[in-house]
């Protein structure tokens, strides 16, 4: 049996297939045709028809997408891939493909992908968190991803930052509207905006590291608030579901300080004697996403 996974990003689109081994037999990219949805349905389909044909034979389809389709309307929403928002993309690409498709949301497909053959494998509740352009998140529970009643599990990023202090209000704007948003912290984006206000330098997160890892203390200050900032959201999430695992993939993830700083911060905010959730960088690095589409097939609920 192969699984196709498509993961659908702004700029990219990956198609990745797998064996039932979960071994990769087929990976290719090509750009995504921005705010053309036909011509984004047509890059989908030429893609698994190509793959197929070069395989000799047909596979289930599972594709990752950077919203959620709506409980209430079966429509995307939520996108910042603004052109498929309010579209019936699944039923669009069914009628394409003619098959039955899955879609779930990136970060979905993220935590679904290493909680079934990564740095989650085996673990009863897996927190996978992408810290990234923006910030989102997904949850296993038991080898089930969860969607939740809206369509929204997992959306972490669009909530306070929690036991926030007097110099981090109002927080800085989100594009949802409100202020102050975990999203605008803990994002690359976020962050390098955090080292601006702070110092007037504009730096982006892999110079902002390289730097402080060269004793630059500016740069060192900014990474140890962002620490600290990680470690309050986080906590806030082991208070709530108490997970085994939380993994870590995007951009910002590759910041190895995090790994030992954050559990080293944590423990102060979360509600326990002990801590031993674990905190992981995503195994399958920026492919994460793009296997958890292919492994909606069988084992994940429908989207």
């Amino acid at each position: 049996m192969y699984r196709i996974g498509i993961d659908l990003g702004g700029t990219k689109t990956e198609i990745i297939v797998l064996d039932e081994h979960g071994q990769v037999r087929l990976r290719r990219r090509v750009p995504t045709p921005r705010d053309d949805y036909e011509g984004t349905l047509s890059t989908v389909a030429s893609l698994v028809r190509e793959a197929e044909a070069e395989l000799g034979t047909s596979a289930t389809v599972g594709v990752g997408t950077p919203g959620a389709v709506s409980a209430r309307t079966g429509r995307m929403k939520n996108c910042n891939s603004v052109w498929l928002n309010g579209r019936p993309l699944r039923e669009d690409l069914e009628a394409r493909l003619d098959r039955p498709v899955r879609i779930a949301n990136d970060a979905n497909c993220l935590a679904l992908s290493e909680a079934t053959d990564g740095a989650g494998a085996g673990a009863a509740v897996v927190f996978a968190v992408i810290l990234g352009t923006g910030t989102g998140a997904g949850l296993v529970v038991d080898g089930r991803l969860l969607t939740g009643a809206n369509a929204i599990a997992g959306e972490w990023g669009h909530n306070p930052l929690p036991w926030s202090r007097e110099d981090e209000h109002p927080g800085p704007e989100c594009y949802c509207g409100r202020r102050g948003c975990l999203e605008t912290w803990l994002s690359g984006s976020g962050l390098a905006a955090d080292h601006r206000r702070m110092t007037g330098q504009t730096l982006d997160v892999r110079t902002i590291a390289a730097r402080a890892l060269g004793g630059d203390r500016d740069c060192a200050a900014t990474l140890s608030r962002h620490e600290d900032r990680l470690a309050r959201g986080l906590a806030h999430v082991v208070n709530i579901l108490d997970p085994q695992v939380i993994v870590l993939a995007g951009g910002v993830s590759a910041i190895p300080g995090l790994y030992a700083g954050v559990p080293e911060r944590w423990g102060q905010y979360i509600f326990s004697d002990q801590v031993d959730t674990r905190i992981l960088p995503a195994r399958h690095g920026d492919s994460s996403g793009v296997r958890g589409a292919a492994w909606l097939w069988p084992a994940a609920p429908e989207a």
